[in-house]
């Protein structure tokens, strides 16, 4: 069975799972609901800042633009996550045995599911927000290389969270893989190269460069699309270990 009938066969599955939980469709509703507050709310901030503060906020718009590439994913990883939490403690895996689907198939599925939905949903996110002028291609290419943060935030809940308080734990500690670029927005020179230890810091260094006019985007792209690669057949190893156990 090829990823096309897989999804097919899953997806619809998996839209009724998150239709029937309250907290994960909200969860995917509030990225939307970020991409609306941004637009709406932080243009009328600088004027007052700069008047009373002598703080200029615009010049921390593409940090906040930036920051977004990553929430996104995050937030899609988190329900895909937790999907996959409810899946393998149900055994789904162990009546795949009997199906056309292989396990294989299944684990790539569940590595496309989140990064599929963050590439739809990030740009669009983006685009409402619309705090930073960047064309709507160069939008899409760098939704598809912070996309496979959603994929490894998934993979990193169903195979290291033993049930959904863990998991919920996991998802907040993600902040420990999104802060860093924001840290690191603060430093100045090679030093900030030191966060690249981190997988996040990569598509965010890519969205800084494009939206300065560089062209060194696209080598910040490519580190960014190997490093996360790596990293996501890493746990998805890992993932396979778990539910044979």
């Amino acid at each position: 069975m090829n990823l096309v009938s897989t999804i097919r066969a899953l997806g619809p599955i998996d839209a009724k799972n998150v239709a029937r939980d309250p907290l994960l469709r909200w969860v995917l509703v509030f990225g939307l609901l970020i991409g609306l507050a941004l637009r709406l709310g932080v243009p009328p901030l600088p004027e007052y800042l700069e008047a009373t503060y002598q703080f200029d906020l615009t010049a921390y718009y593409v940090l906040i633009m930036s920051t977004c590439l990553l929430f996104v994913p995050a937030l899609v990883g988190t329900v895909v996550g937790f999907l996959l939490l409810d899946q393998r403690d149900d055994r789904t895996l162990d009546a795949l045995q009997v199906t056309p689907l292989t396990v294989t198939g299944y684990l790539w599925y569940r590595i496309a599911t989140p990064m599929l939905l963050s590439v739809a949903l990030t740009p669009v996110v983006l685009l409402i927000a619309n705090l930073v002028s960047l064309d709507a291609p160069l939008l899409v290419l760098m939704s598809l290389v912070a996309a496979p943060f959603a994929a490894l935030m998934a993979l990193a809940i169903a195979s290291l969270a033993q049930n959904k308080v863990q998991g919920f734990a996991l998802s907040k500690a993600s902040g420990l893989v999104t802060m860093p670029p924001i840290v690191a927005y603060f430093v100045a020179g090679k030093w900030q190269f030191a966060f690249g230890l981190v997988p996040t810091y990569w598509p965010v260094k890519a969205y800084w460069s494009a939206a300065a006019g560089g062209s060194e985007f696209w080598i910040y792209l490519a580190i960014a699309t190997v490093y996360q690669g790596v990293l996501l057949v890493v746990l998805a190893r890992h993932f396979r270990r778990v539910v044979s156990r």
